[in-house]
């Protein structure tokens, strides 16, 4: 039985390394990339969109100079690109989605009119995420947010670190002291999820901010977000899934999604 165990830890660890050739049909200016998330906080909301990647490390390339409309069976609200930054579309403004309520977006650009539809889940209370102190230095890093499964109520976790008020940190650069970390909890449970590669874990001293933020999942936007995870962070396992297309609500051939979320979120002070 040891001599059995010890092959198939073998057969586990053991990887191989193949060329893949992507082919894409058309150029790269034939796919856009919609990131559109509009939630329940009022205030000024943007959708970013970009040509879809062809190379491995490319760029994004933003798409600029397109209409982009979103509505519901009351209202109507025109986003304009951000002067500022292309690819981003800023609604003329505030919007503050509500359940009950269709939500359409309409994105023309060139001879293309791409369009999805989507709806609000309500958001829930949660508790706060702990966080532990390292062994071997003074600093901190968090130890649970959120379960990874949960039948009902999917979610998508937003934390935001910040050290850059911390005493010792004032002379520092303060991209280098903030960090954003996303965390998902899913309706479904896969094999390459569960044997992951593992992420850089992320350290922070006594004194930083933390801003914990769940966004609610429709059952669509959950299974988008399986889809793009099977594909990027969950590969590279010991049980790698086999590459498929990601799921899209996008018409026309576009990628990326609308979603629609309640967003409940928290404060923490990382306490020594």
């Amino acid at each position: 039985m040891k001599k059995t165990w010890k092959y198939i830890i073998i057969l586990m660890l053991a990887s191989c390394a193949k060329e893949a050739n992507w082919q894409m049909e058309g150029s790269a200016d034939d796919h856009i990339v919609i990131d559109a998330i509009i939630t329940n906080e009022s205030g000024q909301q943007s959708i970013y969109i970009y040509y879809n990647k062809t190379e491995m490390n490319e760029v994004a390339r933003a798409v600029s100079g397109a209409v982009v409309v979103v509505n519901n069976e009351d209202s109507t609200w025109q986003f304009v690109e951000d002067a500022d930054e292309e690819g981003k579309y800023n609604s003329q403004g505030n919007i503050v989605a509500v359940t009950g309520k269709n939500y359409a977006l309409l994105v023309l650009h060139q001879d293309h009119v791409y369009s999805a539809q989507a709806y609000m889940v309500p958001g829930k209370a949660f508790p706060e995420l702990s966080y532990q102190k390292n062994l071997h230095d003074e600093l901190y890093h968090i130890n649970y947010v959120a379960s990874a499964f949960e039948q009902s109520d999917p979610a998508m976790w937003e934390i935001l670190i910040d050290w850059s008020e911390v005493s010792g940190y004032e002379n520092a650069d303060p991209a280098q002291c903030k960090k954003r970390l996303l965390f998902y909890t899913l309706n479904t449970l896969d094999v390459s999820q569960v044997f992951a590669p593992l992420l850089e874990e992320v350290l922070f001293p006594a004194g930083s901010q933390i801003d914990q933020r769940r966004y609610s999942l429709s059952p669509g936007h959950a299974a988008f977000i399986r889809s793009l995870l099977l594909e990027t962070s969950w590969q590279g396992g010991v049980f790698p899934s086999d590459p498929a297309n990601i799921l899209s609500n996008i018409s026309e051939g576009g990628l990326g999604f609308f979603g629609i979320c309640a967003v409940n979120s928290l404060s923490i002070s990382v306490e020594p």
